[in-house]
């Protein structure tokens, strides 16, 4: 008796990796929500940012129908993943399950996302502040994971989510150090994205860095580079970007 094919493989690192390389590299997302009036499915497209622990971020206006879906129902998936040449079904993508929690104004964390978020989407500081628009946490609760034909994946938060004790310290030098690698190193950020992102363009600038990788943009492209393991302390975060000069 032949067994049964497995169509879910076991996670593994590699599978991870691919996750966060998908969701952390995004410009944007489809998202899908439920409608309040009428309980069907309800897609849209959203911008996308990521937090320092890597929970997804997005800016929606009032005035969207998924914000007042998310409002009556916190519950919605995020789609990440872009096809290329082809058929679009070989192409990886992955649909998060997430919790959304709105951060008000006048929360602490509101300064740190608007920044973070602006970095990924300059033009975003036209609209951040208007009154009817609101940044999101999308918190994930698990995932799908579709690698291509054959590489289907289940993976849960803690697959997705930045775990170092030195998230705290990295977050506070993370705009001085995006500042200098930006002013100085212009050399070093273009030889990361051809290095790990086979990029035979030049000018990427830092829009971003936290305890598990770097985000690099170039106009309207977006790439993320992860560090072959998480920061433990903020100090060694030199170390890091050093190392990513010479390893794939």
């Amino acid at each position: 008796m032949k067994e049964p094919v497995k169509t879910i493989r076991d996670t593994d690192e590699e599978a991870r990796r691919l996750a966060r390389r998908l969701i952390r590299g995004a410009r944007f997302a489809a998202i899908g929500v439920l409608e309040p009036e009428t309980g069907f499915p309800f897609a849209s497209r959203v911008l996308t940012g990521t937090d320092v622990d890597g929970t997804p971020l997005i800016l929606v206006s009032a005035l969207s129908v998924h914000t007042g879906a998310l409002a009556a129902d916190p519950r919605a998936s995020l789609l990440f993943g872009e096809p290329g040449k082809g058929d679009p079904l070989a192409h990886p993508r992955i649909t998060v399950r997430t919790r959304a929690e709105r951060v008000e104004r006048d929360d602490p964390a509101h300064l740190r996302l608007r920044a973070r978020f602006i970095a990924r989407h300059p033009k975003a500081a036209l609209y951040a502040d208007f009154p009817d628009f609101a940044f999101f946490r999308m918190v994930p609760e698990s995932a799908s994971l579709n690698g291509g034909f054959g590489k289907a994946f289940v993976l849960n938060a803690s697959d997705l989510l930045i775990v170092s004790p030195a998230i705290g310290d990295v977050e506070k030098i993370e705009p001085e150090a995006i500042a200098h690698m930006n002013a100085d190193h212009t050399d070093a950020v273009d030889t990361y994205a051809r290095l790990h992102g086979k990029s035979k363009k030049t000018g990427w600038k830092v829009c971003g860095i936290d305890c598990a990788g770097i985000d690099l943009a170039n106009h309207d492209d977006l790439m993320r580079i992860e560090f072959g393991s998480p920061l433990e302390d903020a100090g060694s975060l030199r170390a890091k970007l050093t190392e990513l000069k010479r390893t794939l």
